[in-house]
């Protein structure tokens, strides 16, 4: 279908007001305030859905309240202690989140494809002394869990909040037709719908939650190492928030907007970009339990007027390459946020054409809430560019001795604002070295500034390639052979070379077998200089990623060299 035109979109008028500079992060004083507000003010409106099952502002609120005053009331958790959650995207999370939120403790957001030695890692790094477990993995628990501080088990089905009848035939089919719940032994878990049911009634004791205390743990690094907690405090949250919804909040109309939500809401993008800034404002949130069957998501959006779409470039890329996602109906669509991994030129210009929406990208990171820069969301063409930094945000680009560098020259980004962490978990060797004395926060990434004052990722520091001397930076590499009509998916990293110190190499998924690797380097051969172009070209089915659908450099460095 042909894309919808901007003449038929009467909301695109309201973006010419201006974002303001600055936000006040103390607008509210935790993120149980705005939770309650929201409830309060758009009760009866649809917050979550999930399977075809929806949650209203008010179911959220009475259900959420339940699990709060069964952790305070029937476990004897106390403010500050830390519970972690392990599921995927289901009408589970937002009430268990929430609810441990609301009896002032700490969520801890834990991956449910980890293994066991990085569950055990994060439980005891954490202190946790709750979790609460999609059944799917509690075998991996029940492994490690006489090693760790967790005292207390709740685990959930996947029907466990589609209703009693399709809740039923739902597990039951998970559990013994498709098999999917491995044995697991843990004999003194409670179920999630008999916790809420025994928090029926209660009242959550008392409690007084400041902006500065914890709110997430939310952690980072595994790739590089043993994962690291960052602290998120209420008023960081608050403030991305507040920051976040002045920038995207511009033609979006309160209790009337849907976000599709495909990354898992353990997730910091989906967290404070999806579930935070959407419920803010009222808003839908379309939880997709398995994004990667892409059919079933096809078919999901074909049936789902929605309003708005976060993603990651391979998740955009995936959609646009199964069937009938071009038969979509884009009309509603007011955006699209590409995030987490660099968005691809070649994938932000055909979803442009396919949906009449410009794929904008902002930047963002685990330490900062996430989001520190974006783009506005009525901007009329991709750019390449992270935009501008958020409001209350500061960035500066500063060479390897901490000096500042001019606009055009690469150099490591800084960032100071209110949705900067306290600080790593019980590391502050590591916290000291990441944060200065006067707030800045290191981030790792190569940005340069135009002389407009938009920045651009280079790339992170850690997977520049040095060539020669030269500095070759993978994602200018894949954004080149992503052009390609016949490349499905492409990554780059560096491999030892004697002659230059690194080579550059290159791994690709092809739509057909009609790409060549002499074709990849004829087409980088008149595209980029010859430091850049790559030494190897390697062929695959697929590349490693994260359940988010980042692409792990770090594997593609480290496989053998053929």
């Amino acid at each position: 279908m042909s894309s919808p035109s901007t003449a038929s979109r009467p909301w695109i008028k309201s973006y010419q007001s201006g974002v303001p500079e600055q936000i006040n992060p103390a607008a509210f004083r935790s993120i149980v305030e705005v939770f309650e507000t929201s409830c309060k003010k758009f009760a009866d409106r649809p917050a979550f859905k999930n399977m075809g099952v929806t949650l209203t502002y008010r179911e959220l609120d009475r259900r959420s309240q339940q699990f709060a005053a069964f952790l305070r009331n029937r476990l004897g958790l106390i403010q500050g202690d830390r519970v972690a959650i392990m599921m995927p995207n289901m009408l589970q999370y937002p009430i268990a989140m929430f609810g441990v939120l609301r009896a002032g403790c700490v969520v801890v957001n834990t991956n449910p494809l980890y293994s066991t030695r990085e569950l055990k890692h994060q439980l005891v790094d954490s202190g946790a002394k709750a979790i609460v477990v999609f059944e799917n993995v509690a075998h991996t628990l029940s492994v490690v869990i006489d090693e760790t501080p967790i005292k207390h088990v709740i685990i959930t089905g996947l029907g466990d909040q589609l209703g009693f009848i399709k809740g039923l035939v739902t597990n039951l089919v998970v559990r013994h037709k498709l098999k999917l719940v491995p044995t697991y032994n843990l004999p003194s878990a409670i179920g999630f719908n008999t916790a809420l049911a025994q928090g029926s009634g209660d009242k959550i004791p008392a409690t007084e939650i400041q902006s500065e205390d914890l709110a997430f743990l939310q952690y980072t690094g595994g790739t590089t190492g043993l994962s690291k907690g960052a602290m998120l405090t209420h008023r960081n949250i608050v403030a991305n928030m507040e920051q976040g919804g002045a920038w995207l909040g511009l033609g979006l109309k309160h209790g009337h907007e849907t976000i599709i939500t495909a990354l898992p809401l353990y997730h910091i993008f989906a967290l404070t970009v999806n579930c935070m800034i959407f419920m803010r404002i009222g808003a839908l949130n379309v939880l997709v339990t398995d994004p990667r069957n892409m059919k079933d998501f096809v078919k999901l959006l074909s049936e789902t007027p929605f309003s708005g779409i976060t993603g990651v470039n391979t998740l955009f890329n995936g959609l646009m390459n199964t069937d009938g996602f071009s038969d979509i109906n884009f009309q509603p669509l007011k955006i699209s946020v590409g995030g987490g991994a660099a968005v691809q030129r070649a994938v932000a210009e055909r979803w442009k054409s396919i949906t009449g929406v410009t794929l904008v990208e902002g930047y963002g990171l685990t330490e900062a809430s996430p989001s520190c820069s974006m783009n506005r969301i009525d901007a009329p063409e991709y750019t390449g560019s992270i935009g501008l930094p958020l409001p209350s945000t500061e960035f500066d680009v500063r060479d390897d001795d901490g000096k500042d560098v001019e606009p055009g020259t690469p150099g490591e980004l800084y960032v100071r604002g209110p949705q900067v962490m306290k600080g790593y978990w019980q590391r502050p060797e590591e916290t000291a070295k990441s944060i200065t004395s006067d707030g800045w926060l290191l981030t790792g990434d190569i940005a340069r500034m135009d002389e407009k004052g938009f920045f651009y990722i280079v790339d992170r520091k850690k997977d520049m390639i040095l060539v020669s001397g030269f500095n070759v930076y993978p994602n200018e590499i894949e954004d080149v052979i992503a052009m390609m009509s016949n490349v499905l998916e492409v990554a780059v990293v560096g491999i030892p070379d004697e002659k230059t110190g690194e080579a550059v190499k290159v791994v690709v998924v092809a739509k057909d077998a009609s790409l060549t690797a002499e074709a990849i380097k004829a087409h980088c051969k008149d595209n980029m200089t010859g430091y850049k172009q790559p030494r190897v070209i390697e062929f695959r089915k697929e590349l490693p990623k994260t359940n988010v659908g980042k692409i792990l450099r770090r594997e593609l460095r480290d496989a053998p060299q053929l």
